[in-house]
């Protein structure tokens, strides 16, 4: 009777387990880790060498190195294999509301609309460099990010992720998304961009940042 017992908790627990959705995509990697088995990568960006004013906020969470140039390291789910709720026999999408993840594969998860945004890198003796599995984007002397966004629910209405490692979405609008079984804190990148005739630009269905000739992207740190 006991060993019944037990199997059926086991199999209640496996069965309320939050899974990482189905699909393709980055996620800006904590300083905790990537969820097993994901790809990691890092971006190097060579900032403004003449009075630099990167920046980024007090106490984060980011996994990279941060000083006069910018190293964000990355998490990308790059296996497409099927996740099934088997609460519901459902295939297990990413839930609606109003945050950004990063793309990868070339397309969106369903429920997403694309956008970027484009860093102008140093110009003088740039030294930008990447490794490892990145994010879809253009990684050469400048800097461009594809996103995925969405705002088809309210940020208020907490939604289901998994909740054994802490991690980052990308804000949306002026508040972060809530997460059930999740504490959230605003945290931010600025990155101090070429001074001299500046091309940062931005496009389609991109994240909330601080626009103008430096970028701040803001992000939501979930534990």
């Amino acid at each position: 009777m006991m060993q019944t017992v037990l199997a059926l908790f086991l199999v209640v627990a496996c069965v309320h387990a939050v899974s990482w959705p189905q699909g393709k995509y980055t996620l800006v990697k904590p300083n905790s880790g990537c969820p097993p088995g994901w790809a990691e990568g890092w971006r190097h960006q060579d900032n403004e060498d003449s009075d630099n004013k990167n920046a980024l906020s007090s106490g984060h969470h980011f996994s990279g190195s941060f000083g006069r140039n910018t190293r964000t390291n990355y998490c990308s789910k790059i296996k497409e294999e099927k996740v099934t709720d088997w609460t519901t026999w459902k295939i297990v999408q990413w839930p609606k509301g109003t945050y950004c993840i990063l793309r990868k594969g070339g397309k969106c998860p369903k429920g997403f609309a694309n956008g970027h945004v484009h860093w102008d890198d140093e110009d003088s003796n740039n030294e930008n460099a990447f490794g490892g599995t990145l994010p879809d984007g253009e990684y050469g002397r400048n800097t461009l990010i594809q996103y995925c966004c969405r705002t088809d629910g309210s940020s208020n209405t907490p939604i289901e992720l998994p909740t054994s490692k802490p991690f980052y979405l990308v804000r949306k609008s002026s508040a972060c998304q809530r997460v059930k079984g999740m504490n959230v804190r605003g945290e931010y990148i600025k990155t101090d961009d070429e001074d001299k005739d500046n091309k940062n630009s931005w496009s389609g269905n991109y994240p909330s940042i601080a626009t103008g000739r430096n970028i701040i992207v803001y992000y939501c740190y979930y534990s």
